[in-house]
């Protein structure tokens, strides 16, 4: 009964990528029926999916296309070319899948669920500026890359089960020159002929589709076009920006927690990988917290825009003290702060679409603070496996970070508030002051004795010693860096006089 809830969740989300962006319903379906239903996990589980999926485009596909016809929303004298390539390579693609058989099937859709979903999350509208009128003729350019990418969708889509939707839409409007809506029709248009001649051969060669499965055929079907008439109506009544951020929020969720459960198996029997997972489990428990309470006093307070932004980086610099103390090992450590900063990135590139973003996160130049963070979260990894890895000596890392965090804000709040006197040393920023420099080297000093307190077992004198030594120096590299640079520079600075000091001593 359970297997019933799965098929038909995974039409509806078919269905619904087929309506609102003419993906094929394959990207969807058949990841959901490989990994969530046992009775699809047999040899050739993902071969049934696959023509299951084949079967409920064709009239998801059909309903799709006369919804954007009446819309006036197709555009065949750019597309009967592909239409061409496409419906000779399918047969030869799905006789290919038979042969490659469950593994290389099943990996690959699922690999290309979460691609697409990261495609439409950088780039929500595949729009060109220099779109050309609808009907134009095609010239020899989009002759031959008609040709060459017909085939190449065409085989495709008769081996991964993909109507090749996603594709050809990025060819229509990235490559022909499309409107958006104009090459989802096109495209759902194309799709009804390949999913129909696909589904045919996959059930030919396996004729065990039809005689077993007939009900959950059934089943796809229906509710799949349903499901993409009600989406391909109301896609035609929104902007496709919207349309496109939608589907890649969902794509690229649904097909990373996939990917997870797919090669659970594989990722358990790697103590580092469950170990670097497990780490980084634990550090959402604490930055994710963080970040809401920061975003709600900015609503509930009424904060200067220079004390909240440095409120923001607290959290960023505490990282590395956090991980290094959840983590069984310096390779999980390091892993979880790379992982974080491979996705923190593209998810503010995302959120720099919103109004309100330039609001909650003041930056002095566009794209301020994704790349701060970037340059943050990849040179803790790289200090942690430096300190940790090779020295044993974790301390110098955590303590070097939170000297640069807590004295670049002390610096940047004592500067704005008492400074007076600027900074006239070689190298040195004109616009930094005394004063915040004075400050940067008290606060970093202070902060780095009682890090160093906590994680060592050096008197307290010694302590004091080493972070008055590395805070002098870390506070000229401040002086000198410019371009928010100092993210790096200052924190590789302390480390390196701390570990110094270390190795001499």
């Amino acid at each position: 009964m359970l297997e019933y809830v799965w098929y038909i969740l995974a039409s509806v989300l078919a269905g619904v990528g087929t309506g609102l962006v003419g993906l094929s319903a394959a990207t969807v379906m058949v990841p959901i029926l490989i990994v969530l239903c046992p009775s699809f996990a047999g040899e050739t589980g993902a071969y049934q999916a696959t023509a299951i999926a084949l079967a409920s485009d064709i009239l998801g596909s059909a309903v799709t296309t006369a919804t954007y016809i009446r819309h006036k929303n197709i555009d065949l004298r750019r597309g009967w070319i592909m239409l061409a390539c496409i419906i000779g390579m399918c047969t030869v693609g799905s006789f290919a899948a038979w042969k490659a058989g469950n593994v290389v099937l099943g990996g690959f859709t699922l690999i290309l669920t979460f691609c697409i979903g990261i495609r439409f999350l950088v780039k929500p509208s595949t729009e060109r500026a220099d779109a050309g009128a609808k009907g134009a003729a095609l010239d020899w350019k989009g002759v031959a890359i008609s040709l060459f990418f017909g085939m190449t969708i065409g085989f495709g889509t008769g081996f991964v089960g993909s109507g090749g939707g996603m594709m050809m839409l990025v060819v229509f409007t990235a490559f022909l020159g499309m409107e958006l809506k104009a090459a989802v029709g096109t495209s759902t248009f194309i799709m009804t002929f390949t999913a129909l001649i696909a589904s045919v051969s996959h059930i030919l060669i396996h004729p065990a589709i039809l005689l077993e499965r007939w009900p959950v055929l059934i089943l796809c079907m229906t509710v799949a076009t349903a499901a993409s008439l009600a989406s391909a109506r109301f896609a035609n009544r929104v902007d496709s920006r919207t349309v496109g951020l939608v589907t890649g929020v969902v794509l690229t969720l649904l097909g990373g927690a996939l990917i997870l459960l797919h090669y659970w198996d594989l990722i358990t029997a790697h103590p580092l990988i469950l170990a670097a997972l497990k780490c980084f489990g634990e550090y959402l428990l604490f930055i994710v917290p963080a970040a809401l309470v920061l975003i709600a006093l900015h609503f509930a307070a009424h904060i200067p825009k220079v004390v909240f932004r440095k409120l923001l980086h607290l959290p960023a610099f505490c990282s590395a003290a956090v991980v290094v103390w959840r983590a069984d090992c310096w390779q999980a450590a390091s892993l979880t702060l790379a992982l974080f900063a491979a996705i923190v990135y593209p998810a503010l590139h995302l959120c720099e679409r919103w109004q309100g973003y330039g609001g909650l996160f003041v930056e002095k130049k566009p794209g301020e603070i994704k790349k701060s963070l970037l340059l943050l979260f990849l040179t803790d990894a790289a200090l942690v496996a430096l300190c940790w890895g090779a020295f044993d000596l974790p301390w110098a890392a955590v303590t070097a970070i939170l000297m640069w965090g807590s004295g670049d804000g002390a610096a940047a709040l004592a500067g704005h508030r008492f400074g007076k006197h600027h900074v006239h040393l070689p190298l040195a920023d004109p616009k930094k002051t005394w004063e915040g420099s004075a400050a940067m080297v008290f606060v970093s000093a202070l902060v780095g004795t009682v890090s160093m307190l906590v994680m060592t077992a050096m008197p307290w004198y010694q302590c004091l010693l080493f972070a008055l030594v590395a805070a002098i120096p870390g506070a000229y590299t401040e002086l000198i860096s410019r371009g928010g640079n100092d993210t790096v520079t200052v924190p590789v600075a302390n480390t390196a006089v701390l570990l110094g000091i270390s190795l001499l001593l």
